[in-house]
């Protein structure tokens, strides 16, 4: 088995492309309670003294485009931001979420915004793209005093072509305001769906609407959605700060 030292070298190998290109970024690991915090984090120029604990969705990682840009985003608006993996992509760098470890992941959220937490003064918010942003909101369903705000990317209403098999059974318990980003072409849930669905929400609540985009909200391969991190970012400032 590998001792921890060499099991935190090997993941942060997979950062190192990521933290050369800007030297601000730095790796994290918190092994202090399993599941494990890993990931990195971005340090603002000037602190705002708020955090955001940003991750990914169901086959992805924290490395994505889309995550790295929204990070740089907001780490140049004054929040220090983590970007992490969530527990089932540590175990794992390939394939889906394992059946029935959604829990774990969940867990290993709480975690990550409990170390963020000891780095900020302020608000602490919880963003995440598709599977990380569900599991997000079940978690503040759960706790409703976790953190100040949750920034819902791409939310992953029902399965593709399956609109009965609805995600909100936790909706009507969740009660920390959200800011939910959705593409008007994702397969996920579409623009109209998802307004019936946040009525059943009783906190506050906003919807993003990025016209022509799919689920990846035009982060995919090496396109780049330029519009949309100061759009993001300026609907989050006027709802939550």
């Amino acid at each position: 088995m590998l001792t921890e030292d060499r099991e935190t070298l090997l993941y942060l190998a997979t950062g190192v492309l990521t933290a050369m290109s800007d030297s601000s970024i730095r790796p994290f690991t918190d092994v202090s309670r399993d599941p494990f915090v890993r990931g990195f984090l971005h340090p603002p120029a000037t602190a705002n003294r708020h955090g955001l604990v940003l991750t990914h969705g169901a086959g992805s990682n924290c490395q994505s485009s889309l995550l790295i840009a929204l990070a740089e985003a907001f780490a140049g608006a004054g929040f220090m931001v983590l970007r992490c993996d969530l527990p089932y992509r540590q175990d794992r760098p390939f394939g889906p979420p394992g059946r029935g470890g959604a829990g774990r992941d969940r867990e290993g959220l709480k975690y990550a915004v409990a170390a963020l937490g000891k780095l900020v003064p302020g608000r602490v918010f919880l963003a995440g793209h598709s599977y990380g942003g569900r599991q997000s909101t079940m978690l503040c369903a759960e706790e409703p005093e976790l953190v100040s705000g949750l920034l819902l990317l791409s939310y992953p209403l029902h399965p593709p072509r399956k609109p009965a098999q609805l995600r909100t059974q936790h909706f009507p318990g969740l009660q920390t305001p959200c800011l939910f980003v959705q593409g008007t072409r994702d397969p996920f849930g579409s623009i109209e769906e998802l307004e019936s669905a946040l009525q059943l929400i009783p906190a506050r609540n906003q919807l993003l609407i990025m016209d022509g985009a799919g689920h990846d909200l035009g982060f995919k391969g090496k396109l780049r959605n330029q519009e949309l991190p100061a759009a993001v970012l300026s609907s989050f400032q006027g709802g939550f700060l």
